[in-house]
């Protein structure tokens, strides 16, 4: 059930989420960061943020580190892998970053296979 859960969240925030291009617009760096983030994305550097706006840095920093921790749960890693989708490595030092890649790692195999 936490799985269907987790999934149908996930499908509505990429379902419903605007283009980078628009955020940036509107200035709404921080949705960016989450929307990076959330999806497991290496964050942006500082000179592709400017290259959308003039980019307001700790903003982005803030919505990337929000997002990320939400990708980088251990617990729905092999579902992450499972479907297919590649891992950058953007969970690497954070707390469960290893188990992460484990059971992501465990579902990609399962995939593969």
């Amino acid at each position: 059930m936490k799985a269907f859960l987790v999934a149908a969240s996930a499908l509505l925030i990429f379902g419903c989420a605007k283009g980078v291009d628009d955020l940036a617009k509107e200035g709404s760096w921080e949705q960016i960061g989450y929307q990076d983030g959330v999806r497991g994305q290496l964050s942006r550097s500082y000179s592709d943020l400017n290259k959308l706006g003039a980019a307001v840095h700790s903003e982005y920093d803030s919505g990337y580190q929000r997002g990320i921790l939400e990708f980088c749960d251990a617990d729905f890693a092999y579902q992450i892998g499972l479907s297919g989708q590649y891992y950058t490595g953007a969970c690497e030092g954070l707390p469960d970053g290893q188990r992460f890649r484990m059971e992501w790692q465990r579902g990609w195999n399962d995939y593969s296979h």
